[in-house]
């Protein structure tokens, strides 16, 4: 899929940060997937080798630790991520999404305090604020934080926390307020020092299991004033709905960089594999298939590399952009996956083989990030 088409935002230093990616995928995180699969979690000191890289917080500022890069230089990642076929090495929710959401909404005293343990990979952070009842829907939210003196006093339920167990830090939505967007706030809990943050459990998942997504609850946890974030009541849900379009974007990024990986496996598949005579390649069906799901993947690329460039030049990404490539993005992985683990036959089931494991991990990128249903019916509000 790469052979024939770069994308134009592209340049040298890209090339030798994708390098360097690469090599780091190879050697750190793809030998040792199924084993990070079956305990839930990478090892930390992988983590920590991925700070040392500069491949964490690549865009955060570098007076808060981070490498002051742009958002291509984390595609270049998370393209190389989907290379390997790997879920396990939490890019996106802990070195990208969550870091981006802390920085879009914190003060520079509390960045200044939080993010460059972030960055380094010595601290992780997790966000929290799905709910059993309020996912898409964060109006819905229950989870309260009442004002006792100095301090901010939160009692409620989070699940699908990703890195959940690892975080030593946890930014938490709560309503501080009445009912609908304007009463939610957010607050750092620092997980391992404050009594009545618990995690339930590790969920288990149908995909995307080297990822410890939890159930959390909060139990009267108690945190200092200064931890509210921004400073600012009230102020929670417009900071998020800020930061989740970068987010809808890289689930479209990493769901392009799937469908074209899968198709890649497939072609060299089919090729070698014998069938009555002849290779599967040979028959007209396949080519048909692969051409039709390279054409398909080729449109969201093009897409999706139009709003990179449009980011990397300084130009406001608009949230409705964002949506179509999330739900276009995840629903042409899921669909493109599907069809091309169908040229594997029966060894297409098998969990040995990767097309197995991207099928299994594709499926709930049409759900997170804000469901496809309800981004396109926002879509639909704006036309």
């Amino acid at each position: 899929m790469t052979q024939t088409y770069r994308s134009p935002w592209m340049t040298g230093e890209l090339d030798m940060l994708r390098a360097t990616t690469r090599r780091f995928f190879e050697e750190e995180v793809a030998p040792h997937a199924e084993r990070f699969r079956k305990q839930h979690h990478i090892d930390r000191k992988v983590w920590i080798k991925a700070g040392e890289l500069g491949l964490l917080c690549m865009s955060i500022p570098q007076e808060y630790g981070g490498q002051g890069a742009t958002f291509a230089h984390e595609v270049v990642v998370m393209e190389e991520q989907a290379r390997i076929c790997d879920t396990t090495f939490g890019f996106v929710p802990g070195a990208l999404n969550g870091p981006g959401f802390f920085h879009g909404t914190a003060s520079h005293e509390q960045l200044l305090r939080w993010m460059p343990d972030i960055a380094s990979g010595h601290k992780m952070l997790s966000v929290c604020i799905t709910e059993p009842d309020a996912g898409t829907d964060m109006k819905a939210m229950r989870t309260t934080a009442r004002r006792e003196g100095d301090d901010y006093v939160l009692n409620g339920n989070k699940i699908f926390i990703t890195h959940g167990k690892q975080a030593e830090l946890s930014l938490v939505a709560a309503r501080t307020g009445g009912a609908g967007a304007k009463g939610i706030s957010l607050f750092m809990v620092e997980t391992g020092k404050t009594p009545g943050f618990k995690i339930n459990k590790v969920l288990e998942k149908i995909g995307q299991n080297g990822l410890d997504t939890c159930e959390v609850f909060l139990d009267e946890v108690r945190v200092p004033a200064g931890n509210l974030i921004g400073g600012v009541e009230g102020k929670g849900f417009g900071q998020l709905m800020d930061v989740f379009v970068r987010e809808r974007l890289s689930i479209g990024v990493v769901g392009i960089a799937s469908a074209e990986r899968a198709i890649e496996l497939t072609l060299e598949h089919a090729k070698n594999r014998k069938m009555l005579g002849q290779t599967l390649w040979d028959f007209q069906n396949s080519k048909f298939t692969l051409a039709e799901c390279a054409t398909e993947a080729r449109i969201g690329r093009v897409f999706i590399d139009n709003l990179v460039k449009d980011l990397v030049d300084g130009k406001p990404l608009q949230p409705n952009d964002a949506m179509m490539a999330k739900w276009w993005g995840s629903e042409k992985q899921c669909q493109i996956v599907d069809r091309c683990l169908q040229l594997f036959g029966g060894y297409g089931y098998m969990s040995e083989y990767p097309i197995a494991q991207m099928y299994m991990d594709a499926r709930v990128a049409r759900i997170y990030g804000g469901s496809n249903e309800t981004l396109k019916d926002l879509i639909a509000r704006s036309l």
